[in-house]
């Protein structure tokens, strides 16, 4: 999704948690994970593989060149002859510790092999970070959580736009330096369709 067009859909939920809250998690996601670091691990359910956020997250990544950003999709079930980026299964969880984040999508409720491949990994070192539905177990793992409800206003993929882009974005304090084409370009959408201030 472009910019102008996460403009427009921020401009929608103006006045609503979401812009705010995805922004939240985003800076979360972002401080995480570090330039040569263990990287971004992304897994989700048995039943909800997150391509979606996987393919804008390396979107994300090419067009900002924060090569950190672009996950290793972690698969439930790997078949044989799966290309390289297709091929990597649970046991890479297992693997994870310091220096490492693993991102967690789960819009049900996982399932117990998974919680406890997340939990090691948070043991082990590893930042736990989780789009989910809800569930308490989930919450217990995670360091940071953005909750969608699936009665909700917004739907995961809504929110996974939304969280995609705001990794993107040159917004967090610590970066000096000019802001790059895309994120002035963001800016830029995000101020023509604001609504007008008060005095008008």
């Amino acid at each position: 999704m472009d910019a102008v067009r996460v403009a427009l859909l921020r401009e929608v939920l103006a006045g609503t948690e979401w812009p705010r809250a995805a922004r939240r998690f985003a800076t979360a996601l972002r401080s995480s994970v570090v330039p040569h670091g263990g990287g971004l691990l992304l897994v989700g359910t048995e039943r909800y593989e997150p391509w979606h956020l996987a393919a804008h997250l390396v979107d994300e990544a090419a067009w900002s060149g924060l090569p950190e950003l672009a996950p290793t999709l972690v698969r439930h079930r790997v078949g044989g002859g799966e290309p390289a980026h297709l091929a990597v299964g649970l046991g890479r969880i297992e693997a994870a510790g310091r220096g490492e984040t693993l991102l967690v999508v789960a819009p049900e409720l996982p399932g117990e092999g998974l919680l406890e491949r997340v939990h090691g990994a948070r043991r082990a070192g590893a930042t736990v970070l989780a789009l989910d539905g809800g569930d308490p177990e989930v919450h217990g793992l995670a360091h940071e959580t953005l909750t969608v409800a699936e009665d909700g206003e917004v739907d995961l993929d809504t929110v996974q736009h939304l969280v995609s882009a705001a990794a993107g974005e040159n917004t967090l304090p610590a970066q000096r330096g000019r802001p790059r084409f895309r994120d002035r370009l963001s800016r830029l959408a995000d101020q023509l369709t604001a609504p007008p201030p008060d005095r008008w």
